[in-house]
């Protein structure tokens, strides 16, 4: 067997843990345990080490470190360690060894992730508990600016996320490149139990903005996230209408994301206006949805009292914004629902902004009757 062929096997072995074939194929090719020592594979340049630790076989990894002679350090293309692929496959055996062993605790990977960062991905509190045992720094950020905290506040794992408060109890005063905070993202993912961790146990203010204006509030709601909503006003004080930059209220992001539950909610619950104007053009939720071609939000606003003939600052209805965004299902919906085209203040009308053959088409099938 030639040596590329014996590279080949030796990943497979290594990726299905089996030691006694891996020192067999080492001691009939022993020109490959020097190669082995440095050797990349695949795309993304990784070591049998990264193999190894990515699978939890700690047998061969301590093979190929205490007996094969492999540096812990090791990184593949994406500058990726051991310790990396342990740490964000919840590998606890391996991370304990691979940290006793010398590894650095907080190595950077492409973007900035550290091994910390990848096991808050995941579930594991005791690779959690290790690498912050060991002194991994919780609040070192990425290229975005996010830290392990924003990471598992994102994935909505409790437990993880009691922990780095507990190692770390001001870890949650941080802010993305964007200022977005970790109640944001909890927030945005729907991640209801972290998000009364938060209100709980950190200090944010309410209605805290990122650098678009968005309010976590709106977050939730923009993703239908009706129970966070809930939450972030009984127990936040939130605001069902603060406006972002562009004026755009938790209503009109509801209708952008063809939200209904949340817009019925919004409605109906809290009593917030359908037909309120989003500042910067004078936007309504229907003008929204039917930019997105969002048919059944459209229905949905009309049912919650929406106007249908409402006009923007530029004297445009929805029709001219499913018509300006090449929506075809959207401009026939709203012309079968009655909505004729008439003339914006610049004398433009809605078929004229239409590019599309198919929304064009709908003018002439399915406009009503003068």
């Amino acid at each position: 067997m030639n040596e590329e062929s014996a590279f080949k096997r030796l990943v497979k072995l290594t990726q299905d843990g089996q030691l006694d074939l891996i020192k067999k194929e080492i001691e009939e090719n022993e020109t490959v345990l020097h190669s082995i020592k440095k050797k990349h594979f695949g795309k993304s340049g990784d070591t049998l080490l990264h193999y190894a630790a990515r699978h939890g076989h700690l047998r061969v990894l301590r093979f190929f470190v205490e007996d094969a002679g492999m540096d812990v350090e090791l990184y593949n293309h994406d500058y990726k360690r051991a310790l990396h692929e342990a740490a964000s496959m919840s590998q606890e055996q391996c991370v304990s060894y691979l940290i006793a062993k010398g590894a650095k605790i907080d190595p950077l990977k492409k973007a900035d992730w550290t091994p910390l960062m990848m096991a808050c991905t995941r579930s594991s509190v005791p690779v959690v508990s290790a690498l912050l045992a060991h002194g991994a720094n919780p609040a070192l950020q990425n290229k975005d600016g996010w830290n392990s905290f924003h990471i598992a506040c994102r994935e909505g794992h409790p437990a993880v996320v009691q922990c780095l408060l507990e190692a770390s109890p001001d870890v949650w005063r941080t802010e993305s490149r964007t200022l977005r905070t970790p109640l944001h993202t909890a927030a945005l993912h729907g991640c209801e139990d972290v998000v009364r961790i938060l209100l709980d146990r950190c200090g944010y203010q309410p209605d805290c903005r990122d650098s678009c204006g968005v309010t976590p509030f709106t977050d939730a709601v923009r993703t239908g996230s009706v129970a966070v909503a809930r939450l972030l006003l009984d127990k936040h004080q939130a605001s069902p209408s603060a406006a972002d930059c562009l004026g755009a209220q938790p209503l009109h992001q509801a209708a952008l994301t063809a939200q209904e539950g949340a817009l019925r909610f919004l409605v109906e619950e809290l009593g917030v206006d359908v037909n309120s104007r989003a500042t910067d053009m004078q936007l309504t939720a229907l003008h929204y949805a039917a930019k997105e071609g969002h048919t059944s939000t459209i229905k949905t606003l009309l049912e919650l009292g929406a106007d249908l003939h409402a006009r923007d600052r530029k004297g445009r209805t929805a029709l001219h914004s499913a018509c300006a965004g090449q929506q075809a299902d959207a401009t026939r919906a709203l012309l079968l629902l009655g909505l004729r085209d008439t003339q914006d203040a610049s004398g433009t009308t809605a078929n004229q902004l239409a590019r599309k053959q198919d929304v064009l088409a709908a003018f002439d099938s399915h406009a009503p009757e003068s």
